[in-house]
């Protein structure tokens, strides 16, 4: 996916060119600034889950006495608003990186940090390399960039990331891309000095900055893959379903070529891989689980709405209100939480489902309903989970929505539902594997799927 990050927001960016060189006043953006406060504790299923109230309004309102200049930019504006939403420590509470901002400064030449970093056990390691320094070997840890250690190139950075926990925060690091995110922090940077350990021996390399286009976008992945792929093995077949998003009867016409295929091929193991998947709609992730499933599933324990004003106002804009699911948020009362009920999905037809012994693959960047999945999967006693620890929470605050604020029409994401995964665990954490087997992203060696593979050969 070749400078994915450009070149699938372009349709985006031609709705939205006006904002990305315009300056906004004082007063439009503490007005925008006061409106997302209010709005959030609003439209927000439970603003002060993880953070306490009076933490957070301290946050706001320091940010608020922050704003001395005349005016600020969309990139300012968009900054300081992350530091607002982020202290709310949930996943599904975010305002993205600023992105109409960031092509603006790409078609006027801009340049990026060199190095795309993965964050492992607390340091930073280098992935990828766009630098003309041989030197800085994929693997090798980065101890400071121009004399400020990592960790507190990090700390800075946390703010503008909305998560649960400092590992999920480090996921998203990932995710966005430190080059990106370092750039919005610092502004443009014409050279770097970048210390590195190398042999227990601290080296300073000073290296230029890339071309934000041609010497970085252009030759990186993203870390989210929507590639929906089948593959036999000799012992196993294996998966890739892709994000669960798009057209559904595309992907149901995957997913059905998928376990005839299979089935054919007679495999007894079955690897199903969600790792650095997006997520997305369970009318995709139930499909799929349906032909592995052997009794009917649901993918939460409860699930339970927050209708608001706000909400109410995007539902009339955006969506069909004579669906029954809309229909609801309608007719509830502003701030009344409710449940909603979904029916248990059913399997396949037993001659059409898979018997064998099933893996699912996860990591730090299996988002949203690929972590709900997984922990449905695993609650139901489907398959076995292999990998490493989800980022995002399989108990959450999600059914995400958006709405913009008035000045700046800088977008928010907010999450209108609360859901409990299957078994009834309300514990903070991530989908726990059940088979750990750590992902190194400093490589380009495939640690899960080979040590599984391994693992099914000697069984």
């Amino acid at each position: 996916m070749k400078s994915g990050f450009i070149l699938c927001l372009a349709g985006l960016m031609l709705t939205i060119t006006s904002l990305h060189a315009q300056n906004f006043d004082k007063k439009e953006i503490i007005s925008d600034l006061e409106f997302l406060y209010q709005s959030l504790e609003e439209a927000h299923y439970d603003l002060y889950a993880y953070t306490d109230k009076k933490e957070f309004t301290n946050n706001y309102l320091k940010i608020k006495r922050s704003i001395t200049q005349d005016s600020l930019n969309l990139l300012q504006a968009t900054s300081l608003f992350q530091q607002v939403i982020s202290k709310a420590n949930t996943g599904h509470a975010e305002i993205d990186l600023p992105v109409s901002a960031y092509r603006n400064y790409a078609m006027n030449g801009g340049t990026v940090f060199p190095l795309e970093l993965a964050i492992e056990d607390g340091k930073a390691y280098i992935r990828k390399n766009f630098s003309n320094s041989n030197e800085l070997k994929t693997g090798l840890e980065v101890v400071a960039i121009d004399d400020v250690e990592i960790q507190k190139v990090i700390d800075k950075i946390h703010p503008q990331l909305s998560a649960e926990t400092p590992y999920f925060k480090n996921a998203k690091l990932e995710f966005w891309s430190f080059p990106r995110l370092y750039w919005q922090l610092f502004g443009q940077r014409d050279s770097f000095k970048i210390a590195i350990l190398k042999e227990d021996k601290l080296i300073d390399i000073e290296v230029a900055a890339v071309d934000l286009i041609s010497g970085f976008e252009m030759k990186r992945t993203e870390i989210i893959s929507s590639d929906r792929f089948f593959k036999l093995y000799k012992n196993a077949a294996y998966v890739k379903p892709g994000n669960f998003s798009g057209d559904t009867k595309e992907y149901k016409a995957f997913i059905d070529s998928v376990f005839t295929e299979l089935n054919n091929a007679k495999r007894s193991n079955l690897i199903v891989d969600l790792r650095n998947n997006a997520g997305g709609h369970n009318e995709f992730s139930d499909y799929l689980v349906s032909y592995f499933a052997d009794k009917p599933f649901k993918w939460h324990s409860k699930f339970t709405l927050k209708s608001s004003s706000i909400l109410k106002e995007q539902t009339r804009l955006n969506n069909d209100t004579t669906d029954l699911y809309f229909k609801k948020i309608l007719e509830h009362e502003n701030g009344v939480t409710y449940e909603y009920l979904f029916e248990n999905y059913k399997p396949q037809n037993e001659s059409a489902r898979f018997k064998g012994d099933v893996y699912i693959l996860i990591n730090r960047h299996s988002y949203s309903m690929a972590a709900v999945t997984a922990a449905m999967i695993q609650d139901y006693k489907f398959a076995t989970i292999v990998g490493e620890q989800t980022g995002d929470f399989p108990t959450l605050y999600a059914s995400q929505f958006q709405y913009a604020l008035p000045n700046t029409g800088i977008v928010v994401k907010v999450p209108k539902g609360y859901m409990i995964r299957p078994n009834a665990t309300e514990s903070r954490e991530g989908v726990i594997p059940d088979i750990y087997i750590k992902d190194h992203l400093i490589d380009d060696n495939d640690e899960i799927l080979d040590g599984l593979l391994k693992q099914i050969k000697e069984k």
